[in-house]
């Protein structure tokens, strides 16, 4: 899994946009300066603990949830982890061959 830093600072960028405030706003928000906002989110740097708290308040988010990765996880992750399923059990290869007629 990727480092720490980049998963919360991708994490912090995705709620920044969903909740349509720049890096400006947000760092105002939380009492930071934008270029350092700018290097958490690029994985450069970590929040300070005592900022996870105003971070989460203003991300409108549990402070649990900077921390919710699992729909991060790259590429090669996914395959390898539905590859498994598949090669499980003829009834988990089933499974999810009927979600992917069901997508496609």
């Amino acid at each position: 899994m990727d480092d720490i830093k980049k998963l919360l600072g991708r994490r912090i960028k995705e709620l920044r946009v969903k909740n349509k405030l720049s890096q400006e706003e947000l760092a105002e928000k939380i009492d930071i300066a934008e270029r350092n906002l700018s290097k958490i989110e690029c994985g450069i740097n970590f929040i300070r603990a005592e900022k996870l708290s105003k971070l989460a308040d203003a991300l409108n988010v549990k402070p649990k949830d900077l921390f919710d990765f699992d729909h991060q996880q790259n590429l090669s992750e996914i395959k390898q982890e539905l590859i498994s399923a598949i090669n499980e059990s003829d009834e988990k290869l089933r499974l999810v061959y009927q979600i992917y007629k069901i997508v496609y």
